[in-house]
C-alpha cells in the first residue's frame, strides 16, 4: 500500500528531534491506549493492525498523534469484527442485554504475558537466496499490507543474513493464515538508493520477506 505512512526516504517533513528523557507516554490516555491494544482480541493479528492504520487517509493520518493513530486503528477493528457495535463506540457503553465476554487479558496475567517472548518464526520452504547474493527489491505496488518500503523498490543490494522463516505480513494482514517466507537482511548503499551524491560509507540494512526479491 503506499502510503502517507511511508515516509522512508521523502524529504521536507522536518528535523528529527529526539527529545531527553522522554517518558513512555507523554498523557495517562496513551497508556490506556496501549493496554486496550494489548487487551484486545484483535491483538492476535498484528499486521492487520498496522494495516488498519495505514487505511487512515493522509491529512487525518500526518495530523494524528502515534497514539491517536493506534485508538483509530483499534476503534475501527473491534467494530468490523464485531466485537462493538458502532453506537456502543459511540456511547462508549454497552447495549442493553448485551452478552459479558471473557476477557481476552486479565490484570493478573498482565506481567506473565509481558515476560514471555513471543515469535513469528515457522518452518518453511528452503531459502532461495544465500548470504553474498545480490538481489533487486521487486518493484511492487500492492493495494494491501507490505513492509517492503517504497524508497528501496528496484533498488539492488546483497543478502547478509538469513532469519529463518517468518509469517509473511503481506497475507497475514488480510485473513489468510501466516503464510511463512525466508526473511533475510539486505544490505544497499546509499549511493545504489539516492544516487552518487549520497556518501560511499553509508548503506541501508533491511529485513525483506523472500517474495520482496529477485536475483539482480
Amino acid at each position: 500500500m503506499n502510503g502517507v505512512h511511508d515516509m522512508g526516504g521523502m524529504e521536507n517533513l522536518g528535523p528529527i528531534a529526539p527529545e531527553a528523557g522522554e517518558p513512555v507516554f507523554h498523557h495517562a490516555w496513551e497508556g490506556r491506549v496501549h493496554a486496550l491494544s494489548v487487551a484486545s482480541p484483535t491483538r492476535r493479528n498484528i499486521d492487520e493492525g498496522r494495516h488498519q492504520r495505514e487505511k487512515i487517509p493522509g491529512p487525518d493520518y500526518l495530523a494524528m498523534s502515534y497514539y491517536e493513530k493506534w485508538f483509530r486503528g483499534l476503534s475501527e477493528l473491534l467494530v468490523a469484527h464485531g466485537f462493538v457495535s458502532p453506537a456502543e463506540m459511540a456511547s462508549g457503553k454497552p447495549a442493553a442485554g448485551a452478552a459479558k465476554a471473557t476477557p481476552l487479558l486479565c490484570a493478573e496475567e498482565v506481567t506473565p504475558r509481558f515476560m514471555r517472548r513471543g515469535s513469528y518464526v515457522r518452518e518453511a520452504a528452503p531459502p532461495l537466496f544465500a548470504e553474498g547474493d545480490a538481489v533487486r527489491a521487486r518493484d511492487l505496488n500492492p493495494h494491501g499490507h507490505t513492509r517492503l518500503p517504497r524508497y528501496v523498490r528496484g533498488r539492488t543490494g546483497v543478502i547478509v543474513n538469513l532469519h529463518g522463516a517468518h509469517i509473511f505480513p503481506d497475507s497475514h494482514a488480510h485473513g489468510k493464515g501466516e503464510d511463512p517466507r525466508p526473511l533475510y537482511t539486505v544490505r544497499f548503499t546509499a549511493r545504489d538508493l539516492w544516487g552518487d551524491a549520497a556518501n560511499p560509507r553509508d548503506s541501508v540494512c533491511l529485513d525483506l520477506w523472500e517474495p520482496y526479491l529477485e536475483r539482480a
